[in-house]
């Protein structure tokens, strides 16, 4: 078994017609000799909360992955763990991301103090850079050496094991790359990529998205926009660009994805291999007037998924809602390990074998919705995605002070109309289910209260030190304009009681 996952790849390149904008030859081997899902999302749309979600098989508010600095614990039994104690080799390669206690202290600070009352932007405003010539193929080095280690391993490793084995490589691309300008720890904001790649990429079939006026945002979005530094003004090539340098780095991901499939092939792997291919998010690319990821819009939410090996149904497309805490359960199910019985995830396994077992019938039915929930930094206010057969419901915070959303994907795939108030009856019963499946108030009260509590202990263990180093963080082109009214509001958010 082999599980390649990237980071924020969307989901929708993978399946037409989003596929039409760049060359990518070995999603598209995958889709041919295997499954690829039409209708696969994350259950975080950021990196640390959604890899704890598919590494544990749980909902991010049952692991309480709040953010990219709470993960799970250190001991947390994933589904490698127990194929390991069943006898399988295991090896991981790349961005793992899914424990407690990494990313920025400027990650951490701008998730605790997303209730403050104040606007600051966080990140650098996205920009493009060309690097290398025609013929510079390996510009993520980190990834592409991280790739010939799990190259050399099944080629000179897994070729000789009489047990089966399963290979994780996690790839940072396509993420986007540091914008040092930026200050502490620098954001990413920096879509990088060489002529080789962007050769790839077909301007003319670039969509540039349709944006609200900044008035007529979700006041979510607004606050999102702001944050990323995309309130600005872009041009439309500016926005092309953006667009077409991210489908680029897509198009890199997808050659290192060909190297794993090219080593299994020349070793007669392929044939004994299930390969999953998935992301942890997606990428804004400019839509919804945001890059980045943290949002529920399709961009963000909607994720790569695609399967192939011995048994798997080929040129198969599922539309069924599927997401990444059923990885968890299908790993197990492929390794024939009885699956903890308190799982939010569902096997894949009956919608991609070929011949449906009989046991596939006593199973317990894969529900007809799936769940996302985000509670970090570039977002005011924890946000909650039901998204079931056209419809997606997005709810935030206790489901009153913030106006929810209702969006008719079949009729507005691009998510533009908010149609909640003229649906009051879909959004009430979507919201009833939602409500069945989490606490959705009571959970946001609780990330509330962690973000305050966390933001105290960080703060005095600052000391003196405190005014300079969050002025320093990076906000600080903001910050230090008005130093003394950031601090202030930080005060009075601290002297405010918990609703």
């Amino acid at each position: 078994k082999t599980h390649l996952s990237p980071d924020r790849a969307d989901g929708r390149l993978t399946f037409y017609p989003g596929n039409q904008t760049v060359a990518l030859p070995f999603i598209n081997f995958m889709k041919r000799y295997g499954t690829v899902f039409l209708n696969a999302y994350t259950n975080s749309p950021i990196c640390c909360p959604s890899r704890a979600a598919m590494w544990s098989g749980l909902f991010t508010h049952l692991t309480e992955s709040w953010n990219n600095f709470k993960g799970l614990d250190l001991d947390y039994v994933t589904w490698m763990d127990l194929m390991q104690k069943h006898g399988y080799h295991t090896q991981k390669y790349g961005k793992l991301d899914y424990t407690s206690g990494h990313h920025s202290v400027s990650n951490r600070v701008e998730a605790w103090t997303r209730d403050v009352d104040f606007l600051l932007r966080q990140e650098g405003r996205p920009t493009v850079k060309l690097t290398g010539n025609k013929t510079h193929m390996r510009v993520m080095e980190a990834d592409w050496q991280n790739t010939d280690k799990a190259v050399n391993w099944i080629r000179e490793e897994a070729v000789n094991f009489t047990q089966p084995f399963v290979l994780y490589l996690g790839l940072n691309l396509p993420h986007p790359y540091p914008s040092p300008s930026t200050g502490e720890n620098f954001g990413s904001s920096t879509f990088l990529t060489s002529p080789y790649w962007l050769e790839k990429v077909t301007y003319e079939a670039i969509k540039i998205p349709k944006w609200s006026s900044l008035s007529e945002m979700h006041p979510v979005d607004y606050y999102s926009s702001y944050t990323k530094n995309c309130t600005g003004e872009f041009t439309k090539q500016e926005v092309r660009n953006i667009r077409a340098f991210y489908y680029a780095m897509c198009a890199e991901a997808d050659a290192m994805l060909g190297e794993i499939i090219s080593a299994l092939r020349d070793t007669g792997l392929l044939k004994r291999t299930i390969i999953i291919f998935t992301a942890d998010h997606g990428e804004l690319a400019m839509e919804h007037r945001q890059f980045y990821k943290m949002s529920m819009y399709e961009g963000s939410s909607h994720v790569p998924l695609l399967v192939m090996g011995p048994g798997i149904k080929q040129q198969q497309q599922i539309s069924n809602l599927v997401s990444l805490v059923d990885i968890y359960p299908t790993m197990l199910d492929i390794a024939r390990i009885p699956a903890p019985q308190n799982l939010s995830g569902y096997s894949l396994m009956p919608l991609l074998l070929e011949m449906a077992e009989d046991e596939v019938l006593s199973r317990r039915p894969r529900p007809l919705w799936v769940l996302s929930e985000f509670h970090g930094c570039n977002v005011n206010s924890s946000t909650y995605m039901l998204r079931t057969d056209k419809w997606k419901y997005i709810t935030y915070s206790d489901g009153h002070s913030v106006l929810p959303q209702l969006f008719d994907l079949s009729a507005d795939p691009d998510e533009l109309k908010n149609v909640a108030m003229k649906f009051p009856v879909v959004a009430h019963s979507l919201d009833k289910i939602l409500h069945s499946i989490v606490n959705y108030p009571k959970v946001s009260s609780s990330v509330q209260e962690y973000n305050k509590r966390q933001f105290i202990s960080w703060k005095q263990s600052l000391g003196q030190n405190y005014s300079n180093v969050i002025a320093n963080l990076r906000w600080h082109q903001d910050w230090l304009k008005e130093p003394k009214k950031y601090e202030d509001a930080i005060d009075k958010w601290l002297s405010q009681r918990q609703n």
